[in-house]
């Protein structure tokens, strides 16, 4: 570690070999507290590298739980966080908008870190136990098209890290790891980050791990689809930057998307059962809709967005969402 340290400082990048090892001996406790912190910063200050970042990756996921779903050929819809707008679980919802149209869907995700009510806050809000056993998961995306992947319980290595993680206080390299550690590796993901210096980084991370995704950027900062204004989105064949009105959506205003100075996490569960259920304001019910129709469209991109957001609707409509999440709750309680 003393060698790569000394390296970080000459502002040398490892290769995607090197990062993968130390995460492996950092799993095995082969350095100091000091070293890893140290490890941590060096690329924080500089600023990971594509090969960096995808070494990490393997690292993580040969030393967690593997979940073998390859057969579902399954899609995961997750953002980074971190955009501050402390929007209600938009991601999560449309999974279960995805789901209920048909598709399988394997959601990663964890508690909240940055606003109030998180993927696994949600999910536990209805009762879930969360699970690692491959049978139950396996039964999961079998008998209702969808599973949840509790982070802490797949990836072990970061535990090894959460508690420097905790004393830094500042975003690092592993705030990016959470997106692209899907234990059962999906086919497809789509993924909303917060700026376009992470749709790049991404964009490359995607590129090197050959996998078939979307990356989605509002403009004004929503790590998702908000439809507050332009949004631009970064598939395997094309860039494109689209206005609300491309759907046939109207613009929702930011204070439709977020929570009250006060919100709860049952207040979140509220407004997120209120869609599933049809008899939330239009306003959010689009926004779920839209990311829900863009994630139809990474699965099957011959067909035409209009085509996915009527797909997407009929899921919402139907009930055939709701159905999903209260045969998944049942099943996973």
């Amino acid at each position: 570690m003393q060698n790569i340290l000394s390296r970080l400082i000459a502002h040398d990048e490892l290769t995607a070999e090197e990062t993968e090892e130390i995460l492996i001996n950092i799993t095995k406790e082969a350095y100091p507290t000091e070293q890893i912190t140290a490890f941590i910063m060096a690329l924080q200050v500089r600023g990971i590298s594509v090969d960096e970042l995808v070494g990490l990756r393997s690292g993580i996921l040969k030393t967690g739980v593997p979940v073998d779903l390859a057969p579902y050929k399954p899609i995961d819809i997750v953002g980074t966080g971190g955009d501050g707008k402390n929007t209600f679980n938009i991601s999560t919802c449309a999974s279960f908008v995805v789901a209920g149209a048909g598709y399988k869907v394997a959601k990663h995700g964890n508690y909240a870190a940055t606003s109030v009510s998180g993927a696994s806050n949600v999910i536990e809000g209805h009762g879930v136990k969360f699970t690692n056993e491959n049978d139950k998961l396996l039964r999961s995306i079998e008998e209702c098209g969808f599973v949840y992947l509790h982070a802490p319980l797949f990836a072990r290595a970061m535990k090894f890290v959460a508690p420097i993680r905790k004393a830094l206080k500042v975003p690092t390299c592993f705030n990016l790891l959470g997106p692209i550690v899907n234990p059962c590796r999906p086919a497809y993901q789509m993924l909303g980050v917060a700026n376009l210096n992470q749709m790049r980084l991404y964009n490359n991370v995607y590129q090197r791990i050959g996998i078939n995704y979307g990356i989605v950027n509002s403009i004004d900062g929503y790590d998702e689809i908000s439809l507050t204004g332009d949004f631009k989105v970064t598939t395997k064949v094309q860039e494109k930057i689209y206005k609300p009105a491309d759907l046939g959506l109207g613009i929702v205003t930011p204070e439709e998307l977020a929570g009250s100075a006060d919100q709860t996490k049952e207040d979140a569960l509220k407004v997120f059962d209120a869609i599933l259920e049809c008899r939330d304001v239009e306003s959010r019910t689009n926004v779920v809709l839209a990311n829900a129709a863009f994630a139809i469209n990474i699965i099957e991109p011959e067909k035409s967005l209009e085509e996915c957001l009527a797909i997407a609707r009929e899921s919402l409509e139907s009930k055939k969402a709701y159905n999903t999440l209260k045969k998944y709750v049942e099943l996973n309680s």
